[in-house]
C-alpha cells in the first residue's frame, strides 16, 4: 500500500429487516351471533304473552324488564348482530304497555263489582216486552236484566258507552276447545268450560277511544256463586280481541272461555264498562 492510499472509510451496512405479520383482523362479512340477544328476544316473547293473561301477569311482570335489560346488554356487544337485542327492547316496553292494560282492566272489574249499584237504570235492552196497561192480580215481573229474569241470548243491551250482545253459549266446551288449540285443556273435577261468544260495540264518545277488556264478562252459579276468569285461565278458539282500542262506531267479535261448576245452572253477569250497570243473560 502507498503512502498516499488511505484505508477505505467505514460504511456502516443497513440492518437487516424483518418485515412482520399484519395482526390478524377478522374478515368483514356478517356481525358474529348474539346469543345473548337471542335470549333476550326469547324472553320478551314470553312476557308478552303472559302480559296479555289476567291470571299470569306476575310473571309477564318479571320476564320484560329481564328482556328489556338483556336487550341493552346485547346491542351494546361489539361486532355481535344487533336486530335481536333491538326487537327484545321494542318487545319488552309494547308488552309491559299491554300488562298494564290488562291489569287496569282486571282493577276496574274488581271496583265494579264492590260497587253496588242500587238504581240499576242506565241500561237500555233490546226488544223488551212493553208494559200494558191490563191490571193483574200476581205479583209484577222482575225486572228484565236481573238473576231473575235474565236477558235471553242474542238480545242486545247498551249503555251510555257499550252496546254488547252474547250470541251464544256452550257448556261442556273442552272438546270444542282442544280441538281449536291443538293441545288439552282439562277441567278440574266437578267443573266444565263453558264457552261464550259475543259481540262489543263502542258507542261513547271518547276521543282516544276503549278498549273491549272494560267490558267484563262473569258467571254467576244458582246459588249466588261468581266465577270470573281469573279463577281458571282458559285459552278460547277464536279468543276476542280486547286489547285493540276501539273507536265510536267500532264492532269486534270473539270467545272467552270459562270454567264453571257442573251442572250449569246460572246466568252471566256482563258489566258494560267500568261504572255500567251489571247485567244478567241467560247461558240457554
Amino acid at each position: 500500500m502507498s503512502d498516499t492510499q488511505q484505508p477505505p472509510a467505514y460504511q456502516p451496512q443497513p440492518p437487516t429487516y424483518q418485515p412482520q405479520p399484519p395482526a390478524f383482523e377478522p374478515p368483514a362479512g356478517k356481525p358474529a351471533k348474539n346469543t345473548l340477544g337471542l335470549v333476550a328476544l326469547i324472553l320478551a316473547a314470553v312476557g308478552f304473552i303472559f302480559g296479555c293473561i289476567p291470571g299470569a301477569l306476575v310473571i309477564g311482570w318479571i320476564l320484560l324488564p329481564i328482556a328489556f335489560i338483556l336487550g341493552i346488554v346485547a346491542v351494546c356487544l361489539r361486532g355481535k348482530a344487533k336486530w335481536q337485542g333491538v326487537t327484545a327492547i321494542v318487545l319488552s316496553v309494547v308488552g309491559t304497555i299491554v300488562a298494564f292494560v290488562v291489569f287496569f282492566a282486571v282493577a276496574a272489574t274488581a271496583l265494579s263489582n264492590a260497587v253496588e249499584d242500587a238504581s240499576g237504570g242506565d241500561t237500555t235492552v233490546a226488544d223488551q216486552q212493553p208494559a200494558t196497561d191490563e191490571p193483574s192480580e200476581e205479583a209484577p215481573a222482575a225486572e228484565v236484566g236481573t238473576r231473575e229474569n235474565p236477558i235471553p241470548l242474542g238480545t242486545a243491551f247498551s249503555n251510555d258507552d257499550w252496546t254488547v250482545v252474547i250470541n251464544s253459549v256452550t257448556p261442556n266446551a273442552a272438546e270444542q276447545i282442544n280441538a281449536a288449540n291443538g293441545y288439552p285443556q282439562d277441567a278440574d273435577p266437578g267443573t266444565e268450560f263453558l264457552l261464550v261468544n259475543y259481540t262489543v260495540t263502542y258507542t261513547g264518545d271518547d276521543a282516544d277511544g276503549e278498549y273491549p277488556a272494560m267490558v267484563q264478562i262473569e258467571y254467576v252459579t244458582a246459588g249466588g256463586v261468581t266465577v270470573n276468569l281469573v279463577d281458571k285461565f282458559v285459552v278460547a278458539p277464536d279468543p276476542i280481541n280486547s286489547t285493540s282500542v276501539l273507536y265510536t262506531g267500532a264492532t269486534v267479535t270473539g270467545n272467552t272461555a270459562i270454567q264453571v261448576p257442573t251442572p250449569v245452572d246460572g246466568v252471566l253477569a256482563v258489566t258494560p264498562g267500568v261504572f255500567g250497570d251489571k247485567v244478567f243473560v241467560a247461558v240457554q
